[in-house]
């Protein structure tokens, strides 16, 4: 398994290949995602959205969509928006691949913090993100407009 970040955190995307590759995967999580992939994340990476993929030969295993970003609560840190394991490969360390080198970046990048959401549906994914160590600090609120 390889990790290939394909943007460069200037909002440009730097291997389209790839993008269009993780797009199967990405919708697994986000099957509400527009039919125009392309260029709703081109809009994500150009407000600071960025995009690493797990790897193996031409499948993509996974995704993470992270930013980096500083609040009033916990100053620098790398938020997570989207982190999906392809169907046929979890269980097999992708996620857990993904999240390393996330906290790896967080910390180049001086961020104190790796943090993310995930829906009160999600147990599974709850599970997970307990076991690799995160903590639940808060309740998210949403009101739609």
């Amino acid at each position: 398994m390889q990790l290939i970040e394909i943007t460069d955190g200037q909002g440009r995307i730097i291997a389209p290949d790839w993008l269009q590759a993780a797009e199967a995967t990405h919708r697994q999580l986000r099957p509400q995602l527009p039919p125009d992939y392309a260029t709703k994340m081109q809009r994500v990476f150009a407000q600071g959205g960025r995009m690493v993929l797990a790897v193996d030969g031409e499948a993509v295993l996974g995704i993470a969509v992270w930013r980096c970003f500083e609040n009033t609560h916990q100053g620098a840190q790398v938020y997570v928006d989207d982190l999906v394991t392809d169907d046929a490969h979890r269980s097999q360390g992708v996620g857990h691949a993904l999240i390393e080198w996330l906290s790896a970046r967080a910390r180049m990048l001086s961020a104190t913090a790796l943090t993310l959401d995930s829906g009160t549906q999600r147990r599974e994914a709850h599970r997970f993100y307990l076991r690799e160590r995160f903590d639940i600090t808060s309740f998210h609120f949403n009101k739609n407009l």
